[in-house]
């Protein structure tokens, strides 16, 4: 704790940066990019919002997340970042004294309708896929509630919208926990952070997919990366048939599959681990570049038959 500005900003960008380098089943990685959206996206997003994000204390949630998407359009064009800035600018905001548990129910129950007015224009900024509408308090309108408020009526179908809701309770807990064999390699956080994809998918599904293809493609891909991670952990191979079996079948239908609710949760997990301590940030920061300057990177795709 007792981080500078200057030091968050580098632990939010790193943590954006490691969860879009490392090489997650259905994702865009370096080695493997969507017809419209590639990895140099996500290193520039990364860049440009770290710096907004960490003044979130100074600013205010709302100001921050529509600042952060409002520098995102302006440098891409489009959305790349909405769900990491909705998850990381409530945390960054916890005084640098006060751990995240400890802090983050102050943040969440201070936040008002100004907050709430402010992303809900971050949201239509962004126009994200598969938002659909409700009859009571949709982003199209002016909300008339806290931001807190709203969002605990969207917390059923949206697992961004369920951390505020919960206290951010899975980031927290998977932040704190999740680390504890303290990678140290760049193979070693790679394998870590797919890790941690497979295992939050396995639990708790991608709310994206749900959104965009179904409950019951949903329920498969859940079921998918189940299997996945049983293969993982008895292997801890990144190659076993059942992963690259899970990273084809997401990335099929144009990628709609892809499970990008899972992805935002592993930035903002990296992010709380990072911030109190419980993963060692200068080790992360040297294997992240270490994993995007060597050549020998390529030897931990998860499956070339992906192509």
């Amino acid at each position: 704790m007792h981080q500078d500005r200057e030091q968050l900003e580098e632990m939010i960008r790193v943590a954006c940066l490691w969860e879009a380098t490392a090489r997650k089943p259905g994702n865009v990685h370096p080695a493997a990019g969507f017809v419209d959206l590639a990895y140099d996206d996500f290193v520039r997003s990364a860049q440009v919002v770290a710096p907004v994000l960490a003044r979130s204390a100074k600013l205010g949630v709302g100001p921050t997340v529509l600042a952060a998407i409002r520098a995102t359009r302006e440098a891409l064009g489009r959305n790349v970042n909405l769900g990491i800035v909705l998850l990381i600018a409530p945390l960054a905001a916890v005084p640098p004294d006060r751990l995240l548990t400890d802090g983050i129910g102050d943040i969440l129950e201070g936040l008002d309708n100004e907050d709430a007015a402010l992303v809900y224009e971050a949201i239509r900024l962004a126009a994200p896929g598969g938002m659909g509408t409700v009859e009571d308090q949709d982003v199209s309108a002016a909300p008339t509630e806290t931001l807190l408020a709203v969002m605990k009526r969207a917390a059923e179908w949206d697992q961004i919208a369920a951390e505020y809701a919960a206290g951010f309770g899975v980031v927290l807990d998977y932040a704190a926990s999740h680390f504890e064999d303290a990678p140290s390699s760049w193979e070693q956080w790679n394998a870590s952070i797919v890790h941690l994809q497979l295992k939050l998918m396995a639990r708790f599904g991608d709310s994206l997919i749900a959104r965009k293809c179904g409950a019951a493609i949903a329920g498969e891909a859940r079921q998918r990366a189940q299997r996945a991670l049983e293969s993982f952990e008895e292997s801890t191979s990144l190659a076993s048939t059942e992963v690259a079996d899970l990273d084809v079948w997401l990335r099929g239908d144009g990628h709609r599959r892809n499970p990008g609710t899972t992805a935002d949760l592993i930035a903002a997990i990296l992010f709380a681990a990072f911030r109190d301590g419980h993963a060692d940030f200068e080790n992360a920061r040297q294997a992240l570049n270490d994993a995007r300057d060597s050549a020998a990177g390529q030897d931990i795709l998860i499956n070339e038959r992906r192509r």
